[in-house]
């Protein structure tokens, strides 16, 4: 990890960094600070400019010229240029702040934290900016595409605490999805199996194993070829929800990845995936107290086709 950053916040979002290697006779050779940058960071990224205006700085907040001899094991810090988001037509909504912990209630396409193409519009910048939050940080995370319940806390001496409630399985979350009904499948049901998630696949994979993800699923009701569920998962493997959910063959609605890769223009915000992390509890870390959380997101029913007559 590296040490606390020399520069503050700018737009919500921490400064990055990058560390220079020793020297290695067999590797790179750089003449100069300016020379490793050029060759470290992205084609497109305007080291010159961003040299001359001061932006690259050491751990103490010294900007770099560029033209200092290149130093080996030496952090470097700066504030990313910002590419140009589509906004999420969706609101943020709080449903809890206190000294210790935010709760917000995620909208559909809002992705939990920055990554990729997805930095501004992502439910812990906007958090963060509203609620004038630097410290902000998520006690666990939601998939982008998923809406619902999610908990964020407010400093760094409490961030260990609230993210270990999540990481230890003490918090029960139960989610809502809409998905195809099939009357020969009973419910309720437990789906166990093992899910493994390659590193540059989008999709996680059900494999033979141990199994490493569970997940309860209840019938709640039926409207024609659709049904409401409530799943409980026991595990939080990567896609697990929506991996089950289509490898029972009920693949829930507006999934685009499961069980087969859609391609979706990235401004296309008109199908969202009908799955909600509609209820979390928790007994609080600090202070014992319990706590209990509802999403208002409405889930919306798909429009049923009209049965074509048979010809006789």
């Amino acid at each position: 990890m590296p040490p606390r950053s020399p520069l503050p916040q700018r737009h919500g979002l921490d400064a990055a960094w990058i560390r220079t290697p020793g020297v290695d006779v067999d590797g790179p050779q750089w003449e100069t600070m300016r020379d490793f940058l050029s060759a470290r960071l992205p084609a497109h990224a305007p080291v010159a400019r961003m040299l001359e205006a001061g932006e690259f700085v050491d751990q103490a907040g010294r900007p770099w010229d560029g033209d200092e001899p290149y130093r080996p094991h030496t952090f470097v810090w700066f504030h990313r240029p910002l590419a140009p988001e589509t906004a999420v037509p969706f609101p943020l909504d709080v449903l809890e702040v206190n000294d210790r912990f935010v709760v917000v209630d995620k909208p559909h396409f809002m992705a939990t934290t920055p990554r990729g193409s997805h930095v501004q519009e992502t439910a812990l910048v906007k958090a963060r900016l509203a609620l004038d939050l630097p410290e902000l940080a998520p006690a666990h995370r939601l998939d982008r595409l998923t809406a619902g319940v999610l908990v964020l806390s407010t400093r760094r001496e409490y961030r260990g605490a609230y993210q270990g409630v999540f990481q230890s399985g003490l918090a029960l979350k139960t989610y809502e999805a809409i998905a195809p009904y099939d009357a020969a499948l009973e419910f309720p049901r437990r789906l166990t199996g093992r899910i493994e998630k390659r590193r540059g696949v989008m999709q996680s994979e059900l494999v033979p194993g141990e199994p490493n993800a569970e997940t309860l699923v209840e019938l709640l009701e039926t409207r024609g070829g659709h049904a409401r569920y409530r799943l409980t998962p026991a595990t939080g493997k990567t896609h697990q929800l929506r991996l089950q959910m289509a490898d029972l063959g009920v693949p829930i609605v507006g999934d685009t990845l499961y069980p087969h890769v859609q391609e979706v223009e990235a401004g296309d915000f008109t199908r969202p995936l009908q799955l909600i992390a509609r209820r979390l509890r928790f007994t609080d870390p600090i202070d014992g107290s319990r706590c209990d959380y509802s999403s208002k997101r409405r889930l919306v029913w798909p429009p049923e086709q009209p049965q074509v007559p048979q010809n006789v």
